[in-house]
């Protein structure tokens, strides 16, 4: 890929976990914030309020203020600054890599601006399950950093095992066929 393509297909999934990202918080802190719970598909779908000062389940919630500043705003800014150098700079990155990595900073990009704007917490609103089997509360920007790891895991995998590839043989050149 060449620089000015793997520039445009980072910005574009970015800006669009973002958009989605930014404009879902604002709808949850309008419509949600000091409301009850609201269910819908028959309680598939939660949508709640919530302020999480932790990460991934609330995780870390309980560390003192200042750690977690240094921990979850200025070490996630570090590393996202170092993915976004990393797919702009390595001499090969494949395209799957480039999505997987965007679906990333686009989500991080995201929570980072919530601790940024609301004082170290990350607004949340989504909740999935069937009766007391459920998910922890997360909004978009958690389900894209999940799809872009997953994304990420499953292109690896492929490009190790893919059904394209004969056992031993060495991985395809990109654009090869």
């Amino acid at each position: 890929m060449t620089l000015r393509s793997r520039t445009f297909w980072i910005i574009v999934p970015v800006a669009a976990v973002l958009f989605l990202d930014r404009l879902t918080k604002n709808l949850a802190i309008e419509q949600l914030a000091g409301q009850p719970p609201r269910e819908y598909a028959g309680g598939l779908l939660r949508l709640l309020y919530d302020e999480n000062p932790g990460v991934f389940l609330g995780l870390g919630s309980s560390i003192p203020e200042a750690s977690r500043f240094w921990l979850f705003t200025v070490a996630v800014g570090v590393m996202l600054a170092g993915l976004v150098a990393s797919l702009l700079f390595r001499k090969t990155v494949t395209r799957g890599e480039v999505a997987a990595f965007a679906m990333i900073i686009g989500g991080g990009t995201g929570n980072l601006i919530d601790r940024i704007q609301y004082d170290g917490v990350v607004i949340d609103f989504l909740n999935i399950g069937v009766g007391s089997v459920r998910t922890g509360v997360f909004n978009v920007a958690d389900a894209a950093v999940i799809a872009g790891v997953l994304l990420y895991v499953v292109t690896q995998w492929l490009g190790e095992r893919g059904p394209s590839r004969a056992a031993g043989s060495p991985p395809a050149e990109p654009g090869g066929s």
